[in-house]
């Protein structure tokens, strides 16, 4: 049974939370959409994936289709991302996929968006696709899915790396390889001071750690120097961030106006959130419930703000205190798409040019090289759910492919797996390292 393959084989979604695709395998729907649209700034690996492997994918989402019992399979790629369609078309119409072309705007990749441009239907306020008879998987969690179902573990991931570097490009590494590896597998960074963007500048976290590994759920890394607007930003302390907004918002409603949940019918409204910031704790809850169907896209805070604040940050805080209360907010009135959803999309080069970073837009080539690092370190927690357990110890020999962590069956979870041969030198409540031997 495939669900219990993909399970065994450590397969989760590859392009956001990690989520384990066994139990999306489980469900009966009647479509399964491919998410290649690929909406964060600089990033292009799942175009290179597309493009050099894009038979296992279609195969991936053939076998996906097989195990929900999906009628129909469509694959979203952006329209500007011809070499991919290209790659994919005869894989696609042969096993009876529909391609659908996207527009190049932000954000096309939220599966809400998704869903809707696929079918038609609006997934119900804070719910899942599932409840709309659709699954929803990125393209390289397809890849994986068909790699699981040869009895091929995921133990290495596909990157980008962009901004300031000698080599931007798009590889393949074992996980666990620490982040500074992979700078210097792109030729090394072109400044001296720099952050590091991991999973993109938009949604993804800003880190200087240099020696945190590479997870499965590592999307890529934009190297930008120490003193870019966007590191800057995101620099400050949220304390600092809700202050700034506490003082200077003056309730003009662009945050809310550009919101994609709110466009698309959700009662998401960055601008009701920010006034949460002038209030005790006693009067927040009025306006915190705007903000709990955010899908943290960052468009508000990172583009529509005109003041340069942060609404986006406010919704996290929003939904953060919200969930301590146990607090659920409930939409009163049915999801409506907005008269002017169309007429308010954002183009990725205005999105560009807004964030500072046109000038690192460029091709990242994929690159062949098989990576043998001296050491990994696997985080225990890669995935949504329970964090798994060692079931090796120090000083044991393993070889890649081997599973050093599991969960227990009946808790959400999948087993993280050795990504190269050596020994086991640390075991730790956070995570397994491995050195070549």
């Amino acid at each position: 049974m495939l669900p219990q393959q993909l399970r065994r084989m450590g397969v989760v979604g590859a392009g956001g939370a990690g989520f384990p695709t066994y139990v999306k395998a489980q469900a009966q729907v009647e479509y399964v959409l491919g998410n290649g649209a690929e909406c964060e700034p600089l990033l292009h690996k799942d175009f290179e994936l597309m493009r050099h492997f894009p038979e296992p994918i279609i195969a991936g989402m053939k076998l996906m289709m097989e195990a929900t019992r999906a009628r129909y399979g469509k694959i979203s790629i952006k329209a500007k991302n011809q070499p991919a369609i290209e790659a994919i078309r005869p894989h696609a119409e042969a096993l009876g996929i529909e391609i659908l072309p996207l527009g190049d705007f932000y954000p096309s990749g939220d599966e809400y968006e998704l869903v809707y441009l696929a079918t038609g239907r609006l997934i119900p306020p804070a719910g899942i696709p599932l409840q709309v008879g659709c699954v929803v998987n990125n393209v390289e969690t397809l890849y994986n899915v068909y790699e699981a179902s040869q009895g091929r573990p995921v133990i290495r991931k596909f990157l980008s790396i962009a901004g300031e570097v000698q080599q931007p490009k798009s590889l393949w590494v074992p996980i666990g390889v620490s982040l500074r590896e992979v700078i210097e597998l792109a030729g090394g960074a072109t400044v001296k001071d720099f952050g590091v963007f991991v999973s993109g500048v938009m949604m993804g976290r800003l880190t200087f750690d240099l020696d945190e590994p590479v997870t499965k759920t590592t999307a890529g890394l934009i190297v930008l120097p120490r003193d870019h607007y966007l590191v800057q930003r995101r620099s400050r302390p949220p304390e600092s961030m809700h202050r700034i907004g506490k003082s200077a918002c003056d309730q003009c409603s662009y945050c809310t106006e550009f919101c994609p949940r709110y466009l698309l019918g959700y009662d998401v409204q960055p601008h009701r959130v920010m006034r949460s910031l002038g209030f005790s704790l006693a009067g927040t809850q009025l306006w915190n419930q705007w903000g709990q169907l955010c899908c943290a896209c960052g468009l508000c805070t990172l583009y529509a703000c005109p003041e340069d604040l942060y609404p986006k940050e406010a919704c996290d805080k929003a939904k953060a205190e919200l969930k301590a209360a146990g607090v659920r907010f409930v939409q009163q009135r049915p999801v409506q798409v907005h008269p002017m959803k169309e007429a308010r999309r954002v183009p990725q080069a205005a999105l560009r040019r807004r964030l500072q970073i046109e000038r690192y837009e460029t091709e990242t080539p994929y690159d062949p090289i098989e990576y043998r690092p001296a050491r990994v370190r696997l985080l225990l927690s890669q995935h949504a759910g329970q964090p798994a357990q060692p079931v090796v110890q120090a000083g044991e020999r393993v070889r890649a492919g081997q599973p050093v962590a599991d969960v227990p069956e009946d808790r959400l979870g999948v087993p993280v797996h050795a990504s190269i041969d050596g020994v086991v030198t640390q075991v730790t409540e956070q995570f397994i390292e491995i050195s070549a031997g």
